[in-house]
């Protein structure tokens, strides 16, 4: 079976004490199933819950867990730039920690490795609630038109990326467009995209964060922000 060089996985994080070590024991697996040598990168955001010293437990006992620690909650985006800053191997899969994915998918996406440098998942069937399944189609149509992306589920937490285009890419968005930035500049940089089905999971326990009113109100802003901001990268592919 084809393996992975080294591989990176980060894990964002807020409020996710029900859930992060199930995650990191699982990216674990994973990582050791699909690559010669790896790191797990804990982003905790600022979670006000256990999160963080959960975490550090795997960290004092294995050297391949890492765990990056914002003071304050400063969104989303900046806890997947922050966890791509620490990330030091090959390849880096940014991923989520609710357990809403199974990880050991990735074996579907490393074969594609040879012809693709950015590996974007998409949920084949979304197993959330009717409204937020609804709402979602809703911005992901929204989003896809304007930057023209050249993905169908722009916001699938399952990427995996080689590390010598995320070098090469300069993320700024802190919030939920982080993902729409993320497909933009990579394809700005000339990446070549495949896209994957992976399964998707109800959230067992935590919290969502992206029905939030004030995490909904902040995304339009960051739309309207990043596409001023990112226009001239958003044109349709030639």
């Amino acid at each position: 079976m084809q393996t992975l060089p080294s591989l990176s996985i980060v894990l964002p994080c807020f409020n996710e004490e029900a859930n992060v070590a199930d995650a990191i024991r699982n990216a674990a697996s994973a990582a050791a199933l699909t690559s010669e040598d790896y790191e797990i990168i804990v982003v905790d955001d600022g979670s006000t819950d256990d999160t963080a010293r959960i975490a550090g437990r795997f960290v004092e006992t294995d050297v391949r867990v890492r765990l990056v620690v914002h003071a304050r909650n400063r969104g989303y985006g900046d806890a997947v730039r922050s966890g791509i800053e620490a990330a030091r191997m090959d390849w880096v899969l940014l991923t989520d920690a609710d357990l809403q994915f199974d990880l050991r998918e990735l074996e579907d996406f490393v074969p594609l490795t040879r012809t693709a440098d950015v590996l974007w998942g998409y949920r084949i069937l979304r197993r959330d609630s009717l409204a937020r399944r609804a709402a979602a189609a809703a911005w992901n149509r929204l989003v896809r038109g304007l930057f023209h992306l050249p993905v169908r589920d722009v916001d699938c937490g399952f990427k995996l990326i080689r590390r010598d285009i995320l070098d090469r890419v300069h993320l700024k968005t802190s919030g939920a467009m982080i993902s729409t930035e993320l497909a933009v500049r990579c394809r700005a940089e000339g990446a070549r995209f495949a896209e994957v089905g992976v399964h998707h999971r109800s959230r067992v326990a935590g919290e969502e964060t992206g029905g939030n009113p004030r995490v909904v109100l902040r995304a339009f802003r960051e739309l309207a922000t990043m596409h001023t901001a990112l226009h001239g990268l958003s044109r349709p592919a030639s």
